[in-house]
């Protein structure tokens, strides 16, 4: 059974969040590169359109959080975290989200993308250009690296698919060099 399969029987074919059942698909949270069931949801087009747009949200499309963020879904608890955040300064937003409990590990996914901090505090990963990278992105690296605790040297002009990203430090971001997974140095990659 593929994964969107199992959304859609997960969430009865309707969008996990606002209960829609019209332009369904599977939106991947980020920074999650893989995309599998647990970091999924099934999501209509104008929710999703919504959490990727933050010029665009409608407050009043995300009054459905009211009732979706008590869902058993880690998912859905990290998207309604990441909406209610960024709503909270309509009010009402803040009355949920002084309800709504995450544990340890949910909460740090959610916070992952920068939600809920200001501008200058969101860690931003930047690659020799100054290009924005986001997780799940390919780079190419722009110089011969040795790969610290082994005899590996990652060769120029290698490409690294599917990148994740360090939460923590904005220089950090972690990739698969042949079958070995690695810290690069952003100012050593390009993005393609």
């Amino acid at each position: 059974m593929s994964i969107l399969n199992k959304l859609q029987e997960r969430s009865g074919n309707k969008c996990e969040l606002c209960t829609s059942d019209k332009n369904l698909s599977m939106y991947k949270l980020p920074p999650m590169p893989v995309g599998t069931v647990d970091d999924s949801i099934l999501a209509c087009e104008t929710c999703v359109h919504q959490i990727e747009n933050p010029d665009s949200v409608d407050a009043n499309h995300w009054r459905c959080l009211n009732d979706t963020m008590w869902s058993e879904v880690s998912a859905v608890q990290v998207v309604a975290w990441r909406m209610l955040t960024r709503l909270r300064a309509e009010g009402w937003p803040q009355d949920l989200l002084d309800m709504l409990y995450l544990d340890d590990e949910n909460l740090k996914w959610a916070k992952a993308t920068g939600e809920g901090l200001e501008e200058e505090q969101k860690v931003i990963h930047r690659d020799v250009n100054g290009v924005i990278l986001q997780a799940g992105d390919s780079v190419v690296l722009i110089k011969d690296l040795k790969v610290k605790g082994s005899s590996l040297v990652a060769k120029q002009g290698t490409a690294v698919r599917r990148i994740s990203l360090d939460p923590e430090n904005a220089e950090l971001i972690e990739g698969k060099v042949g079958p070995t997974q690695i810290v690069i140095i952003t100012k050593y990659v390009k993005k393609l």
